[in-house]
């Protein structure tokens, strides 16, 4: 939030009111503006039922639209304010990476025992991915978002009239832009929605955050190599089958042209750039053989560099050769598109490739007095260029584990271990024929993804991940089929592995068995063949949302905790480098919560120099949505990872002390899991949860391409998928998923004599502290008066116990928390966001009244009236714009 008293934000979001207000009376009549204003005050004063009773379905809408409105117009006024608050600490405090370089320094100095070598080995090896999976969270359009920057750009700008005729324009337009999509987006407009956040990236804020990496790390005596890769990117959309048919490999190949093409066109602004900067000339500044070979051969393969660049550049190098790489860029895109072979020196093989001609231009710049121009333009990017790469990101691929089986039954007639070994050691392939379509369909992604590596690279496709994935033989099942697509062999010394094999542990049984499955997937030498083949890292996906909707935050976050130390402990026991894939959503329920914090609390050892996060949802626009937000949040997870590497290699407490805490916490989670199993396993809770949740509705959101449902689709709970699990609860504020259990499991240590305890944990324990914080923002979302009306409106009276269970376990962990915190109320040392969420409630309450009282009619009509389920599925976007969270 904003400074100390708030002022700024305050004035922002009265001016954005006042300017919809004017919007409304422009565009829609005074008698909407005053509609507003009266229900506003009337929820002040407890009177707005009567209201509300009286409003036309027309007048609903436009209601409802005005509230999200306000809602989007806040959320933007909030993060303006939070980029000139950076700005401002930044300036008093430095950025998250110099106060991490400054305490690894301090460090040294105190006499840890890492040395610069040391500092210099791991930071070669330094990689943090972000990965971008489809929006199934993100509740508004692309076109709303593109309005809502166009509105914090104008806010950014200094006071005047222009500015706010500007902002009245933005406005009017975001009124009479439609919120609701009109159809399910399909994954490759997913893929432009998640592209959107990559080319702004690569335009203005990875330049910035590796140059200044590279420059704060030198403090400490290390100079960062051109090849090595501190931030990459990752993509979800295009390669994430599971559950979700829409995913095909002719879309893979499609999304990975499209990334292409968005790389592509982002890196001519760069070209045109340094084509404008380098006009060295060989009559001033001498210039490499290299350089000058290279060029004359550039223009010999490359007819289409125009006579008059030709002409006029003939003394200036470097301009010719930015020029070339430009048209070899726009010959390669041309290339992949059309399915045409690779050219040299025409076009580009790879990302390797297109370095090569940058490194060219640097060393002739590097012996000819060129040093600051080569460290300072051309070494930005092509740092750039070694985290995107020539397809924007790297794709990952995954699929269900149980897809693997069902296929191999079909080739080999089972799947066994002994099956498995066998094969993977055949040299021969099995034909594959009268395969079902599933089967089909995923053998042909292996074919796809082979294909894509062979036209791109390396780095296009380098993983792929088994989703459920119980044991080391369902990872091996997904290793045979890659053997029999030839994208593995283990013969002699002509063995290769084109990609790596990343088991995702999902529950809670498979949290608990992540040693084991990892200890026999590495003991096995065939396995452990293919590791070494792909440099000795094995990566291991943690899956948040699914552990937690199968036990609840509680346990969901421990046994999260205990399998990190566990396969940590398992790598290292078999010499092999560890990367997790920490699998997060954007509520806290999913695994969601501020990065730093989640990072710093990690187990010690856990990020070795090594790390990739799943960006989602609402998330992605909230993080990268500003360039100055972009920065912040890519310098902080920077930041936090490289002290997590450097500082917290061993242990921080004792081992004693850690066994007394590891008791507790088992002991918190225990009764927590005891709790949160009490009120899933009830027969009637998928009843209550359907009613008393607008959940059904989802699906006509059109949020994403994947279904709400796993194939086994069912009424009850078990094929529903974490995220609209998540979502119903947050839309009728109960938030379950977020807190419930917690004030069990506190109250059953407290009882046990631990108080004192208690309080050391939150005072020492990172992991603890930041469960705790993070639980404590969800139950300030968790609003049960609200939650009541849903009840009392919606669901069947012989369903009600529920409510007053989840009323129960509400109160108990507010008050265990505020025991523990001794603190008077909730947020109490966060005056300031506490009074932001209670000015929220204001405008939410209308929208969540209108929508209880629009599923109360649209559930009694056989087919929904069109305008009723408009109106309802924009009470929708409502909440969650108010909320800053959908699931």
């Amino acid at each position: 939030m904003a400074g100390a008293d708030n002022t700024d934000l305050r004035n922002d979001v009265r001016k954005l009111a006042d300017l919809l207000g004017q919007t409304l009376a422009r565009q829609e009549g005074e008698e909407l503006l005053s509609l507003v204003e009266s229900v506003r005050l009337s929820v002040r004063e407890g009177q707005q039922d009567e209201i509300l009773n009286k409003l036309t379905d027309s007048q609903t809408i436009s209601l409802v639209r005005a509230f999200s409105n306000f809602f989007n117009l806040a959320n933007v006024a909030e993060q303006v304010n939070r980029s000139k608050d950076i700005a401002a600490e930044h300036k008093s405090e430095g950025s998250w990476l110099g106060k991490a370089i400054e305490n690894i320094a301090k460090a040294q100095q105190d006499g840890k025992d890492f040395s610069t070598k040391d500092l210099q080995n791991w930071l070669d090896n330094f990689s943090v991915r972000p990965v971008f999976t489809a929006h199934p969270t993100e509740a508004a359009r692309r076109s709303v978002l593109s309005k809502m920057t166009t509105i914090a750009q104008l806010l950014e700008q200094p006071e005047s009239q222009i500015k706010n005729d500007r902002l009245a324009e933005a406005i009017d337009l975001l009124w009479q832009t439609d919120e609701l999509r009109l159809g399910r987006p399909d994954p490759l407009d997913e893929a432009v929605n998640s592209i959107y956040y990559l080319d702004e990236l690569l335009l203005e804020t990875v330049p910035e955050v590796l140059a200044e990496f590279v420059n704060e790390i030198k403090k400490l005596g290390i100079n960062l190599s051109l090849t090595a890769r501190p931030l990459r990117f990752g993509t979800w959309i295009g390669g994430d089958r599971d559950g979700n048919p829409n995913i095909t490999a002719a879309v893979t190949k499609s999304a990975i042209l499209l990334q292409n093409a968005h790389f592509t066109r982002t890196m001519f602004s760069h070209l045109d750039e340094l084509r404008q900067a380098l006009s060295i000339s060989t009559k001033l500044a001498g210039v490499s053989k290299e350089l000058e070979k290279s060029v004359e051969k550039d223009l010999e393969n490359l007819p289409e560099v125009e006579a008059r660049y030709r002409r006029i550049n003939v003394e200036e190098p470097y301009r010719l050769k930015a020029t070339a790489i430009r048209h070899k860029l726009s010959l390669t895109q041309s290339r992949h598109a059309a399915g045409l072979p690779h050219f040299p020196g025409r076009d580009y093989k790879d990302t390797a490739d297109l370095l090569k001609d940058f490194e060219v231009m640097r060393s002739s710049l590097l012996s000819n007095n060129g040093e600051l121009i080569a460290n300072g333009l051309l070494d930005r990017i092509m740092r750039s260029i070694n985290a995107f790469g020539l397809t924007h990101a790297t794709m990952d691929i995954r699929e269900h584990s149980e897809v693997h089986h069902k296929l191999l039954n079909q080739v080999l007639g089972g799947s066994s271990a002994e099956i498995l070994t066998k094969q993977l050691l055949e040299k021969s392939t099995p034909v594959l024929k009268d395969l079902d379509s599933p089967s089909d369909n995923c053998f042909k992604t292996f074919e796809a993804i082979n294909d894509l590596i062979d036209r791109f690279g390396p780095e296009v496709i380098e993983s792929y991940i088994i989703s459920m994935t119980k044991s080391a033989n369902d990872v091996m099942a997904a290793v045979v089929i890659a053997k029999i697509a030839g994208l593995i062999s283990l013969q002699g010394s002509d063995s290769f592995a084109k990609i790596g094999f990343i088991p995702l542990l999902e529950t809670v049984a498979e949290l608990r068995s992540a040693d084991k499955i990892l200890d026999e997937l590495l003991s096995d030498k065939n396995y452990r063949k293919i590791v070494e083949l792909r440099g000795g890292i094995q990566e291991v996906m943690l899956g948040y949302s699914d552990s937690n909707k199968d036990a609840g935050i509680t346990t969901s976050q421990w046994e999260i905790h205990k399998a990190q130390r566990k396969l940590r402990d398992v790598a290292m026991k078999h010499s092999v480098k560890l990367r997790l894939f920490h699998g997060r959503g954007g509520s806290v329920g999913r695994g969601g919560g501020p990065t730093y914090d989640a990072l710093i609390a990690l187990p010690w050892g856990s990020i070795d120099g090594q790390i990739k996060m799943t960006e989602q949802g609402e998330v992605i626009s909230d993080k990268f949505g500003l360039p100055a937000l972009a920065k912040e949040n890519l310098e902080l997870t920077l930041a936090a990872a490289l002290e997590a590497t450097v500082l917290n290699r061993k242990p921080r407490q004792s081992s004693n002390d850690l066994n007394t805490w590891n008791e507790c916490m088992d002991l918190i989670s225990e009764s927590a899991y005891s709790s949160y199993r009490a009120l899933v396993d009830q027969e009637e809770l998928p009843a209550y949860f359907y009613a008393s949740t607008p959940v059904e509705q989802l699906g006509n959101m059109f949020l994403g391409s994947r279904p709400s449902r796993r194939p086994d689709a069912s009424a009850g709970l078990e094929s529903l998928r974490a995220i609209p699990w998540v979502f119903g609860w947050t839309q009728s504020r109960q938030i379950v998923p977020g807190w419930y259990g917690v004030g069990s499991g506190l109250k059953a240590a407290r009882e046990a004599g631990r108080s004192d305890l208690l309080q050391t944990l939150l005072k020492e324990w990172h992991f603890f502290r930041t469960f705790i914080s993070n639980v404590e923002m969800t139950l300030a979302k968790t609003d049960l008066v609200i939650a009541q009306r849903y009840v009392t409106t919606l669901v069947d009276p012989s369903l009600h116990k529920i409510f007053d269970q989840i009323k129960v376990e509400f109160d108990l962990t507010v008050k265990e928390l505020l025991l523990m915190t001794n603190k008077s109320e909730i947020l109490g040392n966060q005056p300031i966001l506490a009074r932001t969420l209670q000015v929220r409630d204001t405008y939410l309450a209308p929208i969540q009244l209108l929508q209880i009282s629009l599923l109360k009619r649209v559930r009694t009509q056989k087919q929904a009236d069109p305008l009723l389920a408009r109106a309802l599925l924009l009470t929708i976007n409502g909440v969650a714009a108010g909320l800053r969270n959908t699931g």
